[in-house]
């Protein structure tokens, strides 16, 4: 495992065996005054599953919408597929975007489409297909998430968890090069948790695809990603396989993995010793 406090070190020797999908170099940017990325790097290696971890506030999905183009850094390198995603044309950026798959923390549902519509979009969108076929693909997407049955439904007709699945099957529709997503364990149940991780890790194998997770559910990540990045304090503060962090003595990188309450990252806000605060009261 390597720790990363400098924009100036390679970005893993995962990356380094495989040709890079996305290449992140010297990574600024900030929302006004309030720094997220202080020069970090990172590679996302061709055809691997690759989670992005950190604390609330870390930057994780900030990072996806930079990938995505919906943001531009303040200076550094965002390089997807070979292209400058922040230097290319809006023609050029759009058919970027038709490559790559994307699930939002939220869902992002069409709340007026039904379920079969919202799966339907993408598909009429940026493919020819007849509408037999796109039939076709929407049934084998949500039966590959469980809710052939909610074909019908509207969003505002599902729980939490339905809605996520049925953002996960959007997603997948057009079997990206690439896929992100944003949070994809929230708010299902243990049940569903597993069948959509299998899935995440299956679509990759089978299509050979791409895919970055960012996720808070660090037992579910160590056990379905390939390789592993941790953010803290704008840069990567650490990096490896999920083996190769578990066994990790840095501090934080321990104190992460491990959901151990004591480390670098303190539970409690500053404050005096709490006898003192009982006895002036």
């Amino acid at each position: 495992m390597r720790r990363m406090n400098s924009s100036n070190e390679r970005a893993g020797p995962e990356a380094d065996a495989g040709e890079a999908l996305v290449e992140i170099t010297d990574l600024h940017f900030a929302y006004g005054d309030k720094p997220i990325f202080r020069g970090l790097s990172l590679k996302v290696p061709r055809g691997k599953v690759v989670a992005i971890l950190g604390s609330s506030g870390s930057g994780k999905s900030t990072l996806l919408k930079l990938i995505g183009g919906q943001l531009k850094p303040a200076s550094g390198t965002i390089r997807v597929d070979g292209q400058v995603v922040h230097e290319i044309d809006t023609a050029a950026l759009y058919a970027l975007r038709r490559r790559l798959g994307m699930m939002f923390q939220v869902s992002g549902l069409f709340s007026d489409l039904s379920v079969f519509e919202n799966i339907a979009f993408p598909l009429r969108e940026h493919t020819d297909l007849d509408e037999e076929m796109i039939r076709a693909l929407v049934l084998m997407k949500l039966h590959a998430v469980g809710l052939r049955g909610a074909s019908r439904l509207m969003p505002a007709d599902l729980s939490g968890g339905m809605n996520r699945r049925v953002a996960l099957a959007r997603a997948i529709s057009l079997e990206p090069a690439m896929a992100m997503y944003d949070e994809p364990f929230a708010g299902l149940d243990p049940i569903s948790l597993n069948v959509i991780a299998m899935l995440i890790r299956r679509l990759n194998d089978v299509i050979g695809s791409t895919s970055i997770i960012v996720t808070y559910d660090v037992s579910e990540s160590l056990k379905l990603v390939d390789y592993i990045y941790v953010i803290e304090n704008g840069v990567v503060a650490g990096e490896g396989t999920p083996q190769e962090l578990l066994a990790s003595d840095d501090p934080f990188i321990k104190q992460f993995l491990h959901l151990l309450p004591d480390g670098p990252v303190q539970f409690h806000a500053p404050a005096r010793p709490i006898a003192e605060d009982l006895q002036l009261g």
